[in-house]
């Protein structure tokens, strides 16, 4: 294989210890395929990454100020030329693509499960936690399936890297926390990441355990480079996965799931949608073949839109405006 072209790329990534570790990730994908690229990280502080301060959502619900906060700093500094790259988390990346640049390369997705840890350590099944048990989570998509799941559980606003969570855990600040099994596992914390929740049941966010990598549309050279670092099943999970998204209205904070999985070249996808706090939740899944991700997850968007009460139909139709 030969580089279409000398030097250096330049990737953006938040500054957090998650994100330095998945864009080293990509860094080494891209060395080994290309022998002499010198592949440097720009670091950037997001707006997700400032000190938060709690601001009212709209009318569906959904707190404006957290939909690509991101990413949006990242992907500036790829349109305003301090980066060649910009490394996500996929599921925190909006579903409308940002004009100006295109999804270059899905690397191999990583366990896309949730993990449950109580203070011993991963728990099989929420079924596990204690009647009336606070667990930390400060996403819309958790709080639905615990609520829905267990009623009686009480979800607690957390925030911090992946480190802080655990360390609230340990000072009692809540009795469990639930985390991505992708994160653990890419900070070297495979202890913390088995058992997981079961993918079927607790559905997981559309892309996670997926990074994204994006380019400018225009940077023939860098499109070029960064492709060799795409993995063909988890480019096809993620389209399908993010085509539901969109259909949904495209909010990342949406109470809503979707998991893509593939074998025989055949596709199967579980989804839910809820409104806030488990509110109406229905589930549903839908198989189809290999080569229509996007229609396989736009079919399930539309089944769940179909069985939602008018609430939860609301909530989506608001996000889509």
């Amino acid at each position: 294989m030969t580089a279409p072209g000398p030097g250096e790329l330049r990737l953006a990534t938040r500054g957090s210890p998650l994100a330095l570790a998945q864009a080293g990730l990509v860094a080494a994908t891209l060395r080994a395929a290309w022998p002499g690229l010198e592949v440097r990280l720009i670091v950037v502080v997001t707006e997700g990454d400032r000190p938060f301060r709690a601001q009212p959502g709209g009318s569906d619900g959904v707190p404006r100020s957290m939909k690509g906060v991101f990413t949006a700093g990242v992907q500036g500094a790829v349109l305003d030329g301090q980066a060649d790259v910009a490394v996500h988390s996929a599921k925190d990346l909006p579903a409308q693509q940002v004009p100006g640049l295109v999804l270059a390369a899905v690397p191999a997705r990583e366990d896309p499960r949730d993990v449950l840890i109580g203070p011993g350590g991963p728990l099989a099944s929420v079924d596990e936690l204690p009647e009336g048990a606070r667990v930390g989570t400060g996403s819309p998509r958790r709080v639905a399936l615990l609520g829905h799941l267990r009623p009686d559980l009480k979800p607690e606003p957390i925030r911090g890297n992946v480190d802080t969570r655990l360390r609230k855990l340990a000072a009692g600040d809540v009795d469990a926390i639930v985390l991505a099994a992708a994160g653990l596992r890419r900070l070297g914390l495979v202890d913390h990441a088995e058992p997981a929740l079961d993918p079927a049941v607790f559905v997981p966010a559309p892309g996670q355990g997926v990074l994204a990598v994006e380019a400018r549309e225009d940077a023939t050279r860098v499109l070029g480079l960064v492709s060799a670092a795409t993995d063909r099943p988890s480019r096809v999970a993620l389209r399908g996965e993010r085509a539901f998204l969109a259909r949904l209205g495209g909010s990342c904070t949406l109470p809503a799931g979707a998991w893509l999985r593939q074998g025989g070249g055949r596709l199967e996808m579980h989804g839910f949608l809820a409104g806030q706090d488990g509110a109406g939740l229905v589930r549903d899944h839908v198989a189809g073949p290999g080569d229509d991700p996007e229609g396989l997850g736009e079919g399930l968007a539309d089944r769940l839109m179909t069985a939602a009460p008018p609430a939860v139909r609301r909530l989506v139709e608001a996000a889509r405006r």
